[in-house]
């Protein structure tokens, strides 16, 4: 006899899975982040450069490095990937500097910047560049984000005496040139101590020029009038309001601390960041469509059932990345569609088990039941290894390696809960309700 309400059970939640894939799977694709790699924009990989000579006089030497810093030192340099010189980076100078680059790009109005600490002397940026505007195309940026920013105000006997540590305000104004025309300018304001210094400095050089220097080149001269003590300044000849501007951004932001050296830089224009999405959601529906055809010509109503669980799978994984703030990279989904393989294996395996049930003369409840416990270790230790795979990438690799392992690890995990609860759930009610009266429903060919 039907049991009904088992097979209406079945249906509904078939039905309810539907549905929700329906109308939240649209809105989630809107609401989630996109790499670069599938928006646009630049991807820069940076290492800070130790200072020169290591330590300082009458510091302690340096400890010497663990073993587990020594089997990294190692592995990056079986690589290639080892630092060129020595001496130590302290994580204060490192915080700072990513504090610097966080002002810079902030100037820019760049929409979402990413800036974060990669290991011990690498930092990670991703900008959402603009091709078609100037100050935030690729060669704006790599020039921002590498210039030392180091303003100097030195004597008329090269010495430098005040720097842009004690720069308070940098703003660009325009203010009358010598024929009374409005130039462009950079109005400095130092702070208390700044002021002092200033004052002195304009003391002891009236009627003579105070070159300023920015990163070791002169790019001003102005000659001193009259003492300035209110700690007022402006640096003349800057070129256009929008080179003031972004001098000024740059002094606003401070000096970097410490030195960078590029090592991976990466562009790609929103077209092709565009198309790169469109294809690779083709490349997964129609993967998608394929396998669900598989497993329904091969397994029949378990194979539907798996095909319902993936659509659940689906918009889990992807509800887990919003809800995770998880960034979506190319990599990523190629992870991701590795991972909808990954959860059809786990059916597969279940099925197997179930036919091999089924061919010893068990009932389909019995073979159901026989089938998920059979199969649950095997699961469970296959995924297990791939999330410690997951873990490893995640720790040591950088952008969207590390996407890919994000991805690859929200995936093992919900494709476990959809293999062994949710595809359960729907197959227990279905051979529970007795509308399965021949094995052939459950993928055993007649012999």
């Amino acid at each position: 006899m039907i049991q009904w309400t088992k097979l209406l059970t079945t249906i509904l939640v078939m039905t309810v899975i539907l549905a929700v894939a329906a109308l939240s799977v649209p809105a989630i694709i809107d609401k989630i982040n996109l790499g670069i790699d599938l928006r646009g924009g630049v991807y820069v990989l940076l290492e800070a450069q130790p200072r020169e000579g290591g330590a300082g006089a009458g510091e302690p030497e340096e400890e010497p490095a663990g073993w587990w810093q020594r089997v990294r030192d190692w592995f990056d340099g079986l690589f290639g990937r080892r630092s060129e010189g020595g001496g130590a980076i302290s994580a204060e100078d490192m915080e700072a500097t990513i504090a610097v680059l966080n002002k810079r790009v902030n100037n820019l109005g760049l929409t979402e910047p990413i800036i974060q600490r990669e290991g011990e002397r690498r930092i990670r940026i991703e900008l959402a560049s603009d091709p078609n505007n100037p100050d935030q195309n690729e060669r704006s940026i790599l020039e921002l984000i590498g210039k030392t920013a180091l303003l100097e105000f030195r004597n008329s006997e090269g010495k430098t005496v005040l720097t842009g540590a004690n720069l308070k305000n940098a703003q660009a104004a325009y203010q009358p040139d010598e024929l009374g025309r409005n130039a462009p300018v950079v109005a400095l304001e130092f702070d208390k101590e700044g002021a002092e210094i200033f004052a002195e400095l304009t003391a002891s050089h009236l009627g003579k020029a105070i070159p300023i220097y920015l990163d070791g080149e002169q790019i001003s001269a102005p000659q001193v009038r009259n003492i300035i003590t209110d700690g007022k300044a402006v640096i003349t000849g800057v070129g256009t309001i929008q080179e003031a501007a972004e001098l000024a951004g740059l002094l606003r932001s401070g000096a970097l601390p410490l030195e960078l050296r590029q090592l991976e830089v990466r562009s790609v224009g929103p077209t092709l960041g565009t198309d790169s999405l469109t294809r690779s959601l083709w490349a997964g529906l129609i993967g998608m469509g394929l396998v669900m055809l598989f497993m329904i010509g091969f397994y029949r109503l378990p194979g539907l059932v798996a095909s319902f669980a993936m659509v659940a799978y689906v918009v889990m994984v992807l509800g887990a990345m919003v809800g995770l703030n998880a960034v979506l990279t190319l990599p990523g989904i190629a992870g991701f569609i590795l991972t909808i393989g990954m959860a059809v294996d786990a059916n597969v395996i279940i099925f197997e088990r179930m036919k091999e049930e089924l061919m010893l003369g068990k009932t389909p409840r019995a073979s159901v039941i026989s089938g998920f416990h059979k199969s649950f270790s095997s699961i469970f230790d296959s995924n297990i290894t791939t999330l410690i795979a997951a873990g490893i990438l995640f720790r040591f690799g950088t952008g969207p390696v590390r996407g890919f392992a994000v991805t690859l690890s929200i995936g093992i995990i919900v494709s476990m809960f959809t293999a062994l609860v949710v595809t359960r759930i729907m197959l227990f009610n279905l051979v529970n309700s007795n509308v399965i009266k021949r094995n052939w429903l459950l993928g055993v060919n007649k012999r």
